[in-house]
């Protein structure tokens, strides 16, 4: 293989890399916002073209001796990293003119955004294990870079439990690579096929921490703790690129190291980590959604929601484990539809944060009287959370739970009827704070608007979580596709 087929298999990443170069040197020779903003956004236009590109060549393929494969897997997934990007830094323009220090933060997002791309590109431990610390660094980085007390406390309780969770995910990879005497992902999966029952229990071992890593990056409970503090405390942009593309990554690469590594359905351990993730599921589930009914704090709100909605993907996953084709084209349509439905939401109440000063739920009173575009688009996403049609969320819930029930085991229904009562535990927070904006009376009756960029991001947000919600066809048999590559 040639340099040019290696630079092209990494282009969209490599374009991030080189771009987060420049942001830095045009904030030190012109030294203006707003070019360093709109370079950071032609740079991830760019990514988003290169990797459209190779989705329209059909590329595949590996490079780098096989540490890094290109597929319809990589490139889909690539593809919702990129998008809410994008979305992050287009709506972080208001906040990135107040930030002392605006043009590294761009580089730092560009950095993880572009180490995401890498991770789940990566086809053996090593390349997975350095690109996941490359965000992991640039992520703690920004949940701090704010300089505020809150922002502080949050990027140091992110660096610490990260390095914890980096430190376990390490123990297990030393533990799949003594057992199996090789990184490579298919050469695992090759010795997990053909290995003997006698390697079960250290193989246990090794997917339960690694499981426990993930888990931390995908914040699912009980590795989550850390979710609604950094929400909270860190910089609105970054609690959107978190509570997105991070996840979006984290459920990626368990998907491929657990489906592609570990041999899928069809191995002796399958069942035992099906199970793992189903308990998981489970516990995510039940402590997001009674987390999330005592808060009062929106973002923190929005913290405990995104470990409930974690708990959902995760049914995705366990149904993977146990058979069901339907599971990996059912996480990958739901991180698909949560960037839509998650980032309109987050950005709706970075909005408000901005004009009220406030991210108190008691204070979006009368919202849709004051602000009808930022009212309206958190409306329909706090609908599409709770599952309600035409959103996106419906039909992704529907799709994943459905997939769950068709491995046809007794447990897995047992679970999806879990998630079912948790979906209707949480239309009680959603559909309160909706009931807040709608019906409540405003404190103050001076209306607002959100600046232009994020009324733009806000209003493509709601147009995506209704589109996916009544016309879900295409983005369903994309997943299934881009699913297709890990069988």
């Amino acid at each position: 293989m040639t340099l040019a087929e290696h630079i092209h298999y990494m282009g969209p990443a490599l374009t991030l890399f080189v771009g987060a170069a420049l942001v830095l040197l045009a904030d030190l020779v012109l030294g203006r916002r707003a070019a360093t903003w709109g370079m950071a956004l032609v740079v991830v236009a760019g990514g988003l073209a290169w990797n459209a590109a190779q989705a329209l060549a059909g590329t595949s393929g590996e490079a780098l001796s096989g540490s890094i494969v290109v597929d319809r897997f990589s490139i889909f997934v690539t593809f919702i990293i990129f998008v809410s990007a994008f979305a992050v830094i287009a709506a972080a323009r208001e906040w990135l003119s107040r930030l002392d220090g605006d043009a590294e933060f761009l580089a730092l997002l560009l950095i993880s955004a572009g180490s995401m791309a890498l991770l789940v590109q990566s086809n053996d431990l090593i390349t997975l294990f350095v690109a996941l610390e490359t965000t992991s660094i640039a992520q703690f980085i920004m949940a701090g870079i704010a300089k505020t007390d809150k922002s502080a406390e949050a990027g140091l309780k992110y660096l610490l439990t990260g390095a914890v969770a980096a430190a376990v995910l390490l123990y297990g990879f030393a533990f799949l690579f003594g057992i199996s005497g090789t990184v490579s992902l298919p050469g695992i999966a090759e010795f997990v096929r053909s290995g003997p029952e006698s390697q079960r229990l250290p193989l246990i071992l090794a997917f339960v921490f690694i499981a426990a890593g993930f888990g931390y990056k995908m914040a699912i409970a009980p590795f989550h703790a850390w979710a609604p503090d950094v929400y909270e405390g860190s910089p609105a942009p970054v609690a959107s690129f978190l509570s997105v593309a991070s996840k979006a990554a984290g459920f990626a690469v368990a998907l491929r190291v657990f489906y592609t590594g570990l041999g899928g359905g069809d191995t002796f351990i399958a069942q035992d980590w099906a199970m793992l993730f189903g308990a998981l599921a489970a516990l995510s589930m039940v402590f997001g959604n009674t987390g999330a009914l005592l808060q009062t704090n929106a973002r923190r709100l929005l913290g405990y929601s995104s470990i409930a909605q974690a708990g959902n993907i995760a049914v995705g996953l366990a149904a993977v484990a146990a058979g069901s084709t339907m599971g990996p084209s059912g996480v990958l349509f739901f991180l698909g539809t949560y960037v839509a439905t998650n980032l309109g939401a987050f950005v709706a109440v970075t909005a408000v944060a901005e004009r009220l000063g406030t991210e108190e739920i008691e204070d979006y009173a009368g919202l849709m009287k004051r602000s009808p575009l930022t009212g309206g688009v958190l409306s329909i996403c706090l609908l599409s959370l709770t599952g309600i049609p035409p959103t996106a969320g419906f039909i992704a819930k529907v799709y994943i739970f459905n997939g769950a029930i068709a491995a046809d085991q007794m447990w897995l229904v047992g679970l999806v009827a879990l998630a079912v009562v948790n979906t209707a535990i949480s239309a009680f927070y959603y559909l309160r704070w909706v009931r807040t904006m709608w019906l409540d009376d405003p404190k103050d009756a001076v209306t607002f608007r959100p600046a232009g960029p994020t009324q733009a991001v806000l209003f493509v947000a709601a147009v995506g979580v209704l589109f996916f919600g009544m016309a879900p066809t295409w983005l369903i048999t994309a997943a299934q596709r881009a699913a297709e590559t890990l069988l």
